[in-house]
């Protein structure tokens, strides 16, 4: 096992990060994406907790998914409501402990959170890329995360973490660096998307294309089919949850001042929920980076043109931890349990863990002991 330097600070063991400041890493190189294209250079934000020790062996990578970005844990001022999107998991003490490792979670290729995308000005003609932006695939993330481990005079990942398209990320990770990746820890995630989730996906991508703000494309900053991904985020969130979650937490519950034949006024406090969720979204996201995301998901497929699995993981060296929800039907028990398996035939060190949950496919960003304990087994023993 690659030993870990640990520098224990009691006094913190409890608390969060605190505050924190992203940083930009900016690679000028051209960039080939896998499946043709290419631009010239490019920047990547992301986010570090904790302290990389002398040995530079307690590195974890953290991939974000569909809808995330790189802040991950903490604030970035104390009058901020929300922490980083996975402050429950990530901290001093926490199930990834800043004061055993050193995390980095960057903003993916593709994102509109600091990263280059589609609503980057392309530094050749001074205008937005749009959908002059390559086409973009998880490899195509994943090598551009890796320029970032390099700037980061890393040569090794203790490990690389993420759910869901992070989840992907994870995988891609073991495949192309075997030799960087000591360890892996994919959740409610899958080796390729299935024909429905394909399905719930385009339907999402053609509420943006079909609204006339959208504008193939072209829509200015500030503008766009706000309404055609409000919708997208709509339909996509009722996948992240599970009937039963639904059930327990909004029922058939009535607003009290619904009254009269009203078709278009929210009723059941599930629309309201679903209408918050897609008007939080179009605040922070950009509709073209959602196309370009969702495509590489449904793109992403470790079964190859021979169909067989074990084929492309034979590759991966590392360590494994694959975590699975029972109330997840958008990437189900069955499908992370098939990774499992396939990496077993291939002799590989590899362990399936199954957290019983009502709350669906977003599971792994909710506050569960049992998840704590699986994790922080998996990365301290």
């Amino acid at each position: 096992m690659t030993e870990i330097q640990i520098e224990l600070d009691s006094d913190n063991l409890s608390k969060n990060i605190g505050l924190v400041k992203y940083v930009d890493f900016t690679s000028t190189e051209t960039f080939i994406f896998e499946g043709g294209g290419s631009i010239n250079g490019f920047t990547l934000r992301y986010e570090t907790y904790g302290r990389l020790n002398d040995k530079k062996n307690n590195a974890i990578l953290i991939c974000h998914a569909i809808s995330g970005d790189h802040h991950c844990a903490g604030k970035y001022t104390v009058e901020d409501r929300k922490p980083g999107w996975w402050d429950n998991m990530v901290g001093p003490g926490k199930a990834i402990d800043t004061n055993l490792f050193f995390v980095i979670c960057s903003n993916c290729l593709g994102g509109c959170q600091g990263s280059t995308g589609p609503s980057s000005v392309d530094p050749g003609t001074g205008k937005p890329y749009r959908l002059d932006f390559p086409s973009l695939t998880i490899r195509d993330i994943v090598r551009a995360q890796n320029l970032l481990i390099e700037y980061l005079n890393l040569n090794e990942l203790y490990c690389v973490v993420g759910g869901s398209m992070g989840g992907m990320q994870v995988l891609q990770w073991a495949i192309d660096y075997p030799d960087k990746v000591k360890r892996i820890l994919p959740l409610a995630s899958a080796a390729r998307q299935s024909a429905q989730a394909i399905a719930f996906n385009e339907v999402g991508r053609c509420s943006i294309v079909q609204d006339p703000g959208w504008k193939e494309g072209n829509y200015s900053l500030g503008e766009g089919p706000s309404v055609g991904l409000s919708v997208a985020r709509m339909m996509a969130h009722i996948t992240y949850l599970s009937d039963k979650g639904m059930e327990i937490k909004f029922g058939r519950n009535r607003r009290k001042d619904t009254k009269g034949h009203h078709l278009t006024k929210i009723e059941f406090e599930v629309e309201g929920y679903l209408r918050y969720q897609g008007q939080a979204f179009i605040n922070r996201f950009d509709a073209n980076t959602y196309l370009y995301f969702s495509k590489a998901i449904d793109r992403f497929d470790l079964h190859g043109e021979a169909g067989k699995l074990e084929d492309i993981l034979s590759k991966v060296q590392a360590r494994a931890l694959i975590i699975g929800f029972t109330s997840d039907w958008l990437y189900t028990p069955r499908q992370n349990r098939e990774i499992v398996t396939a990496l077993l035939r291939c002799g590989k060190n590899a362990t399936y863990a199954e957290v019983d949950m009502d709350l669906g496919h977003d599971s792994f960003l909710i506050d569960a002991p049992e998840l704590y304990n699986f994790v922080r087994s998996f990365l301290n023993d």
